[in-house]
């Protein structure tokens, strides 16, 4: 399978409490809820058709309490995305959770890059990392991820987790797609290559 990162992001790279001020108010964080102004027909149609490709869903800690929290509640089986996320297998990364409810739920403990990269092994389409942004950018650093994909909102948060930590380890990216939504959101799909290229500018227009 595919290991995909999808994140909602703000411009300044925050992935925190998109969804609303209690979302995960985490380490203080009041500004929850950024992304949600901004949310409209073709921000749906997007995010939508990006889950049709998911066979597994994997999170952090934080995001799994959340999601596992909120998510069984949304049972309208008319609801692509609330019928994927509580049916389908997920995968929580943590070396302190003993025990998952929201089934059918696995438990990565120990090494988890290990146990990630024999889940890639695994016949299938796509497995999603949603939200778990530490977890995706070590996932990300080990090189483990195929592909990024963003929905960049236009606002700047100023403070909250950040998806790239400003001491991360660099990456190279290939845009694949990039369309915005008419309430300004962009949302930017990439494949990994590795290691970034660098180079000098020597000015001038190149033939």
């Amino acid at each position: 399978m595919k290991l995909v990162l999808q994140e909602f992001l703000s411009l300044d790279g925050v992935a925190q409490g998109p969804g609303s001020p209690e979302e995960d108010t985490s380490d203080g964080f009041t500004r929850g809820g950024w992304l949600v102004p901004h949310l409209d027909d073709a921000f749906l149609r997007i995010a939508t058709g990006w889950l049709g490709e998911v066979d597994a869903f994997l999170f952090g800690r934080r995001t799994y309490d959340n999601f596992a929290r909120d998510w069984p509640a949304m049972d309208d089986p008319d609801d692509p995305v609330a019928t994927k996320l509580n049916g389908l297998p997920k995968y929580v990364a943590s070396h302190s959770l003993t025990e998952a409810g929201w089934a059918p739920t696995t438990i990565l403990a120990g090494d988890v890059p290990a146990q990630v990269a024999e889940l890639k092994r695994r016949p299938g389409r796509e497995v999603q990392i949603h939200g778990s942004a530490r977890l995706g950018a070590s996932l990300l650093a080990a090189g483990l991820v195929d592909e990024v994909r963003l929905m960049i909102a236009p606002v700047v948060v100023g403070s909250g987790r950040r998806l790239f930590p400003h001491d991360g380890p660099p990456t190279g990216l290939r845009l694949l797609s990039s369309e915005t939504t008419p309430n300004g959101v962009t949302a930017q799909v990439y494949e990994t290559t590795g290691q970034p290229l660098y180079g000098t500018y020597e000015g001038g227009a190149r033939s």
